[in-house]
């Protein structure tokens, strides 16, 4: 077994992760969009976005029975059943930058998998993820200096025109290669909000390092596909206003 440095054998072999979800499905957003990926969503998150779609990992009223615990290996395991080589693991939440990600990591690179991360950066990185989308919450806890210098791309979701602007100012010290994404809320795509979609049209127009996304994985339902994904109807940021 591969370990990182510093850490005991038998801390690898114990440590364990609160898996909310695992599924095997495609990257719907950002440079990636269209590849095969396999998706470890943990449990627990500080940020509490009010439009979060995943307010199953944090959110009172819709937290699961019960959250499954799984080692490093346990995970490794899955991964290595449920999926081609080739395709790339991601790692998300919740907030996965909560937990020490190094023997999880480890562990894939072992199968020959590359790691992705999707976090708000809000605490230390741990173990050598190959990619990191960095999505800062600027109406909470803004991401540390480190992880903004390490990110590889940026997706700054939009819910109100400001958005663009707050996230922007989160990001002093971002790499000039990193891609910054600029994703309509959900909410806000699915009304087909035109003052949000013109904003972010106007803010890509204005400066081409932006880029305008989406959530092409919703279109397709594709997550919903597998069989170890979460199937229960949850709203966004848990309030049914906004929808699901």
């Amino acid at each position: 077994m591969t370990t990182i440095e510093g850490t005991r054998p038998d801390v690898v072999r114990t440590v364990k992760y609160p898996v909310y979800e695992r599924f095997y499905t495609w990257q719907g957003e950002g440079v990636h969009l269209g590849r095969a990926a396999y998706f470890i969503r943990l449990y627990g998150c500080p940020q509490a976005c009010p439009w979060c779609d995943s307010a199953g990992t944090w959110h009172k009223d819709y937290r699961p029975e019960g959250v499954t615990l799984m080692t490093a290996v346990d995970l490794a395991t899955m991964v290595a059943q449920d999926s081609p080589d080739g395709a790339f693991v991601v790692i998300t939440g919740g907030e996965p930058i909560l937990f020490n990600l190094g023997p999880l990591v480890n562990e894939l690179h072992a199968l020959g998998r590359r790691v992705h991360i999707e976090t708000s950066g809000i605490a230390e990185l741990r173990g050598n993820i190959d990619w990191v989308t960095l999505s800062p919450k600027p109406f909470g806890t803004w991401p540390t200096p480190e992880v903004v210098a390490r990110a590889d791309e940026v997706k700054i979701i939009v819910h109100d025109v400001a958005d663009i602007q707050a996230g922007l100012d989160t990001l002093t010290g971002l790499k000039p290669a990193a891609v910054i994404w600029l994703h309509p809320e959900w909410s806000k795509a699915r009304e087909r909000d035109a003052a949000v979609l013109n904003a972010i049209t106007d803010a890509v127009k204005a400066n081409p390092r932006l880029r305008a996304g989406y959530q092409m994985h919703k279109l397709y339902r594709a997550d919903e596909l597998d069989a170890h994904s979460d199937k229960r109807l949850i709203p966004l940021g848990g309030n049914t206003e906004l929808g699901y």
